[in-house]
């Protein structure tokens, strides 16, 4: 039994919406399958990521060419992980240290030619922003030896929608630009990458703040997730003819052995296309609502939480049809000609 499990960065969601407060429901998810395939969103919490063993760390626009047979995914035991910083300063070479000491890590540190900018805004309640020179950041390190890129760069944005956030909650303003800039760079790199920010605080902000984000107020650096995370991510494989490419590498994982996506409630993108084009079954958990208010799809199957869905899931291992443990059971239909 092999799961998708998706938190679209950016929209508001419940859970994942946040700094790593889907990490839960992916441990539970993980425990109902072989392989959960999920997207650093899900996990990422700054100094924490507590993604399970079984997890494939996959960034979103590789999870959603994945889906729609693009590309195969290829488990690792370890990867080489290039950290790229604006200024290798204090911060960034401990985070880099703590995680070749705890999880024995083979990383560097490069310090980029032309700083990355990241400016981060809400845009009609949703989590965007502006990308400046990742072009020049693709340039630097396209020839170099690595199997999955860190990025460790500042985000820029105002501490007035930073403080509002962390006292009344809502749309996660950082993430939006954080995925538009690791899908570009990892579309051109065709590598497992992801974002952590640096000197991403607030200065004298000492206050007792929602739960799903506190992670972020007792962190001094936010990449240690990440590069737990790129630690085991798997290698990306892409060749014209893709069967030929499965059949010469019988480890690599094709979206023919996904058995079924878990979502968020009111949200639609690629994958949830992709699923539908190629026959995989949709899971959305109505709790986990978005901000986009998205209207149901007739042929997604809809559960109350993620308890329900993990139900769902370990129905669909056994080859239990769900009516068939709920009360009262109903009579068998008949098809009338």
């Amino acid at each position: 039994m092999n799961v998708v499990m998706i938190v679209p960065t950016g929209i508001g969601c419940e859970i994942g919406g946040h700094c790593g407060d889907a990490n839960a429901a992916a441990r539970l998810l993980g425990a109902c399958c072989e392989t959960l395939v999920l997207h650093p969103n899900v996990v990422n919490a700054s100094d924490l990521n507590e993604m399970p063993e079984n997890s494939l760390y996959v960034e979103g626009s590789h999870l959603d060419q994945f889906l729609q047979g693009k590309l195969f995914l290829k488990k690792v035991r370890s990867n080489k992980v290039l950290v790229v910083v604006n200024k290798a300063d204090y911060q960034s070479i401990n985070a880099v240290s703590a995680a070749r000491t705890t999880l024995g890590l083979d990383a560097e540190i490069l310090e980029l030619k032309v700083p990355l900018q990241l400016i981060a805004r809400i845009e009609n309640g949703v989590a965007t922003g502006d990308v400046l020179h990742w072009q020049e950041l693709v340039e630097q390190v396209k020839n170099l030896e690595f199997d999955a890129l860190g990025i460790a760069t500042p985000i820029t944005i105002d501490d007035d929608t930073l403080a509002t956030y962390w006292r009344d909650g809502g749309v996660n303003p950082v993430g939006g630009v954080e995925a538009i800039a690791t899908r570009f760079i990892a579309e051109a790199l065709d590598k497992p990458c992801a974002h952590g920010p640096v000197d991403y605080s607030l200065t004298g902000f000492k206050e007792i703040v929602d739960p799903r984000i506190a992670v972020e107020i007792i962190t001094e650096n936010f990449i240690h997730c990440l590069l737990k995370g790129l630690h085991k991510a798997p290698r990306i494989l892409r060749h014209q003819d893709t069967e030929a490419s499965r059949n010469q590498d019988t480890e690599a994982m094709s979206y023919k052995e996904i058995d079924c996506m878990v979502s968020p409630y009111g949200c639609f993108g690629a994958p949830h296309q992709a699923c539908l084009d190629a026959g995989i079954a949709v899971i959305v958990v109505r709790e986990n609502k978005s901000c986009l208010n998205v209207p149901e799809h007739p042929k997604f199957i809809y559960v109350e939480n993620y308890i329900e869905a993990a139900g769902m899931i370990m129905a669909m291992k056994a080859g239990v049809h769900p009516s068939s443990v709920r009360r009262p059971i109903a009579y068998t239909e008949v098809r009338r000609a």
